[in-house]
């Protein structure tokens, strides 16, 4: 999926201001003129233009007033930006939900998680391995699903350092109070974040990381050991699974998998490869989000004009692969199989896939 930002004067259709991915090519001018004349033939039939939609694209609109003080205040967001155009590397920004991961040692570090959290007179504490969250405070589960994803999104955009303090607003809970997100570098691939007013300081938290954390090292590495699979090796799931994607709408997180199984071909038939199985899971959901299933992004419980009812599950097959989704209170399940299991079995094992994903303790979903 291409995305490209752009910010234009009304009256000439000159770009001001332009993000995309590093990968695309420049909008061509006329595109850009086209753009530009849809928005003004809108304002001659007085009427104030949303979003312009074709076959293979969607063009969101907004006016903006002062657009240096636009481009001002945007350009400390630029990594952020840059973040939000690149081809998506989880599946946060695919469903609009924070991405999770299942460590067996959660208990243990939602403890350390606490103690720390409030040492930094805080409540709001979040521990990321791999830009995902393992354990956080309930105060941070309880910030929207656009905060939850915009703080994720942020910290992974972010160059890697030891220590950070960063400035941000909270857009839905306290869009007009600054507040301080602090993140500390544990290990190579774990992070603990929390927001805080005015103090503590840096320097003073950073001299406690030691202290808490330190003991909590082993159960870090056993963290970290789950990624890529982002699933306890102890849970064994049908081998006809080649990824997964599980989404709770309520909570506004997912867990997902396209680690699974192997990448290689077996009695069960050919595997496909991981960047094909994340693409076949994001397209599987795409369609099946705003077709059949709701989910948490704004407009998407507009389905269908011929369904009377609310379909609860779905499938699909293919000569490489096949797709199972169903949906069952909160939850929804989006299963890759291999070609090569029955069709009729697709649902028994997606129900059974999903009361195990469901009931276990160490899943945070």
């Amino acid at each position: 999926m291409a995305t490209y930002i752009l910010c234009l004067t009304t009256g000439g259709g000159v770009p001001l201001f332009t993000r995309m991915s590093a990968s695309l090519k420049p909008l061509p001018f006329p595109v850009i003129g086209s753009l530009n004349g849809v928005h003004m033939f809108g304002i001659n039939q007085d009427v104030e233009l949303l979003a312009s939609t074709t076959d293979d694209a969607k063009a969101q609109e907004t006016n903006i007033k002062n657009i240096e003080r636009f481009k001002k205040e945007l350009k400390v967001c630029n990594q952020l930006i840059d973040k939000l155009v690149e081809p998506p590397v989880s599946f946060s920004t695919l469903t609009n939900t924070v991405e999770t991961i299942a460590s067996p040692e959660s208990t243990i570090l939602q403890n350390f998680l606490d103690a720390f959290t409030e040492a930094a007179e805080s409540s709001f504490g979040c521990l990321y391995v791999d830009d995902r969250i393992v354990v956080a405070t309930r105060k941070w589960w309880s910030l929207s699903s656009n905060e939850l994803v915009l703080l994720t999104l942020l910290i992974s955009s972010l160059q890697r350092c030891s220590s950070r303090d960063i400035p941000i607003f909270l857009p839905d809970s306290h869009p007009t109070i600054p507040h301080r997100l602090m993140t500390f570098r544990l290990t190579k691939k774990t992070e603990v974040c929390v927001i805080c007013g005015q103090t503590p300081s840096l320097t003073d938290l950073e001299h406690e990381v030691g202290r808490f954390w330190r003991p909590a090292y082993d159960s870090l590495l056993s963290a970290t050991s789950v990624v890529p699979r982002n699933i306890p090796s102890s849970m064994v799931l049908d081998p006809n699974i080649q990824c997964f994607l599980l989404v709770n709408t309520e909570t506004s997180r997912c867990l997902g998998s396209v680690y699974s199984s192997p990448e290689s071909s077996g009695p069960l038939g050919d595997f496909l490869t991981v960047p094909q199985r994340r693409e076949v899971l994001s397209s599987f959901y795409k369609k099946m989000v705003g077709t059949f299933f709701n989910s948490v992004i704004e407009g998407s419980d507009t389905g269908p004009l011929e369904f009377t009812h609310q379909p609860m599950e779905t499938y699909i097959t293919t000569d490489s692969h096949k797709c199972y989704a169903l949906q069952s209170g909160p939850y929804q399940l989006y299963v890759v199989y291999t070609d090569s299991i029955p069709t009729y079995a697709m649902r028994s094992v997606s129900h059974k896939t999903l009361s195990l994903l469901t009931k276990d303790k160490n899943i945070q979903v």
